[in-house]
């Protein structure tokens, strides 16, 4: 389907080169095919998968196969970033995890698989884009409402969601003298696969999905679609006054 900025010709991102994190399905994937549309040169990185092959050879997209919380892999992305492209005008920051269970039967286990990739791997991103960031350059993390709301099951992810959140509020400060803005969408409830993959049980469901209903102000979940085009919004330069923002996506969930 065609974007208002396609229908009208618009290629504000023309020539921008730009990094999707976690870009082989949802809201990532949705990102990086309207990035394309804005006219920019997107590099998907995601973890090894049927869905990050199939994008290979699509018009304005290159893949990378790798885990946002190793190290080596986030180098060797932002070396192939500068070996290819010698800047970075767009990074969404946007690999992460789910797992919803209780605090009583939440494990050490949890926790770290939580934090590394939700956490540490935004850290590392963030870290290895920085050289290349251009001035001008437009950032966008991937928070959740789980950081702001408080919900049942959602105590150790939305930790790490606060915890980005809160990093990134104080990148924005720290990258202001660079001329590099740093902005942050906090989705409500999507239609992604991530809904299919984050562990939780039965039981668990039985809690959640009656609190998630009666706060869905719209009577539905979001689209991938309707996330993207906010993310592609900031990282565009039509977003060129919007810095330090937490921008929630939720339908009203948060507001009304």
């Amino acid at each position: 389907m065609a974007t208002n900025q396609e229908n009208s010709g618009e290629k504000t991102m023309s020539g921008q080169v730009a990094v999707v994190t976690g870009g082989s399905t949802g809201i990532g994937l949705a990102t990086a095919r309207e990035l394309v549309s804005l006219g920019a040169r997107v590099v998907v990185f995601a973890r090894e998968s049927a869905a990050l092959r199939a994008l290979e050879g699509q018009p304005g997209i290159s893949v990378l196969a790798g885990d946002v919380s190793r190290d080596a892999d986030v180098v060797r992305l932002f070396a192939e970033v500068r070996r290819e492209h010698g800047h970075l005008d767009a990074l969404f920051v946007n690999a992460g995890i789910a797992e919803f269970v209780s605090l009583e039967d939440a494990d050490e286990a949890h926790y770290q698989r939580l934090f590394d990739t939700n956490v540490r791997g935004a850290f590392l991103t963030a870290k290895h884009a920085a050289p290349l960031l251009a001035t001008g350059a437009s950032v966008v993390f991937t928070s959740s409402v789980a950081a702001d709301l408080g919900a049942p099951l959602c105590s150790l992810y939305g930790a790490t969601k606060a915890a980005v959140t809160a990093f990134a509020r104080n990148v924005a400060t720290e990258w202001l003298e660079r001329g590099v803005r740093v902005n942050v969408v906090a989705p409500g409830p999507t239609e992604t696969p991530i809904q299919a993959k984050a562990s939780v049980s039965a039981e668990g469901l039985a809690r959640m999905v009656p609190f998630v209903m009666s706060r869905m102000r719209l009577g539905r979940m979001a689209r991938a679609e309707e996330i993207a085009r906010v993310v592609a919004f900031l990282l565009s330069p039509a977003s060129s006054f919007v810095n330090g923002q937490n921008l929630a996506v939720d339908g009203g969930m948060t507001g009304l």
